[in-house]
């Protein structure tokens, strides 16, 4: 009895050890934490339970029988963060390069079965050289296998993915479906086929960083939601993250302690600038209504005309969309409508209520968006947000025009409350481009059409370009001072907290993907 255990502590300490000292104390010279260190910072300490330290690959071909190491490039298990459990898996790329076996993949699918049975976040820390090629098609049976359980565990619990290395070919479908992807910079990249490959088809040359670095992807592609500059930002960011989740779909964020005081802020007050023209950084705006420092931006660097994240609003967990009027004047296109849609459908998933500040011109004109499917984008957009069932509140700070407005969560598309402020315009279009059509002949036959077309500008800006008549017909609940809108948010969110939807009965919609 004393010989198997004293066989089996070496056993384990040869896993703990992983495929090379050698190549985990480069690891350290470039900045990167070995599999273990990884899981050991990001968990609560001392809460992590591994499973399958013992495992070990069963090819014999290609001289593999020979290399045979604990774990097989993989750490699986369970821990804490924060006191919350959750499940985690850690490629190790000093075995075989982080290669994804038979055995390999068998481990993660392991204990994302196991997530989903008990209702625990499922995170992932890629680090990997792809599929172990002395496998075949087994190593690649072993992606699909995961890649079913990610679909599977879509909506039920929180999937959030780490890439801390090489993340290529099929590897990189699974953070894909997952919800969050997070990519450290100069260390980490993912590319469905790599620079050799685009060298041979295309004859472009394109170093791993310009193809699918974590630049790349969080201001091209929009792969990536979150960039860190090294492992241990990458890993404060999960946990960060993780705050403003729920266990799973059955179960609600948790909630701060908050004691309702003077909830004014004067400072909202002079945001919005006097001129319609002129743009503001809609970062002020929520800065002015969330409880403080408690916004958490996701996608920062990709289309930045418009603004998503999670925040906290008296305590509750809340995701924010918000039009962006500092770049492109907030209108929405291609990718904004993406982004928020993306987002818009996470919230609804796990419970977060969703507050919408608008500032939209309309959507961006142009061949260029046109051909690339703003119309087919767009939907999207409107699909997520008539589909959400979670508590929907609506600010709308100054422009509401044309189609965008009704986009944007409109009480038209289902939002619980939507409060506009004094500088509110709602209306098809700008008051200038509405009365050049309206009052055409009108100008035309004027002595002094400059004249007579700033007459009906302001005609018709008097009538629309204001909150007063979307409020008359219900379409606006109330027109609020900038300095109440927290209160006011507050107060909303409180009296939407047990909101209860019954859906048709229907086994899915039809998104236009």
């Amino acid at each position: 009895m004393s010989q198997n255990l004293d066989k089996l502590k070496e056993k384990i300490a040869e896993a703990h050890k992983g495929g090379g000292e050698k190549r985990i104390a480069r690891q350290h010279e470039q900045k990167k934490l070995t599999a273990r260190e990884r899981v050991n910072y990001l968990l609560d300490e001392n809460s992590f339970e591994e499973i399958g330290i013992l495992v070990t690959h069963r090819t014999t071909d290609f001289g593999m029988d020979k290399q045979k190491f604990y774990g097989d490039g993989v750490i699986t298990g369970y821990g804490t963060i924060h006191g919350r459990l959750v499940y985690v898996f850690a490629q190790d790329f000093t075995v075989f390069g982080g290669s994804l076996s038979e055995t390999h993949a068998e481990k993660i699918c392991k204990i994302m079965d196991m997530a989903v049975k008990v209702g625990a976040p499922i995170i992932g820390l890629n680090d990997s050289g792809g599929a172990r090629i002395q496998e075949g098609v087994k190593s690649l049976g072993g992606y699909a296998d995961i890649f079913h359980r990610n679909v599977k565990a879509s909506g039920v619990v929180p999937q959030i993915s780490a890439i801390m290395g090489p993340c290529a070919g099929g590897a990189v479908y699974s953070p894909a479906i997952t919800d969050f992807t997070l990519m450290v910079e100069d260390t980490s990249y993912m590319f469905v086929t790599g620079p050799n490959v685009v060298k041979t088809v295309t004859n472009e040359n394109v170093t791993s960083e310009e193809l699918g670095g974590a630049s790349t992807h969080s201001t091209k592609s929009g792969v990536t939601h979150i960039t860190a500059a090294n492992d241990i930002i990458c890993l404060e960011n999960i946990k960060r993250l993780i705050s403003y989740m729920p266990q799973n779909n059955q179960s609600a964020p948790a909630k701060l302690d908050f004691e309702l005081g003077d909830e004014h802020r004067g400072v909202l007050e002079s945001i919005v600038p006097d001129s319609s023209n002129k743009p503001y950084d809609m970062h002020e705006v929520i800065k002015g209504i969330i409880d403080d420092d408690s916004f958490f931006e996701i996608h920062k660097d990709y289309a930045d005309n418009i603004i998503v994240g999670f925040s906290r609003i008296g305590g509750r967990s809340v995701g924010v969309i918000a039009n962006q009027p500092m770049s492109l004047a907030g209108v929405l296109d291609v990718d904004s409508s993406k982004k928020a849609a993306r987002f818009t459908r996470f919230c609804d998933c796990f419970n977060i209520p969703l507050l919408v500040l608008v500032d939209v011109p309309g959507f961006l004109p142009g061949t260029d968006q046109e051909w690339n499917g703003i119309i087919l984008h767009g939907a999207k957009l409107l699909y997520a947000l008539s589909e959400a069932t979670v508590p929907k509140v609506t600010v709308i700070t100054r422009k509401a025009y044309g189609g965008a407005y009704d986009v944007m969560n409109s009480k038209h598309i289902g939002a619980d409350f939507n409060f506009a402020w004094p500088t509110a315009e709602i209306a098809v279009m700008g008051a200038k481009g509405a009365s050049e059509i309206i009052f055409r002949k009108e100008i035309a036959a004027a002595k002094d059409p400059e004249k007579k077309l700033a007459e009906k500008e302001a005609e018709y800006a008097e009538k629309f370009a204001t909150p007063f008549e979307a409020a008359q017909r219900g379409f606006i609940d109330e027109v609020i001072l900038p300095k109440d809108t927290r209160r006011k948010l507050i107060k909303a969110f409180s009296a939407l907290e047990t909101k209860h939807v019954l859906r048709p009965n229907r086994k899915h919609g039809n998104i236009p993907l």
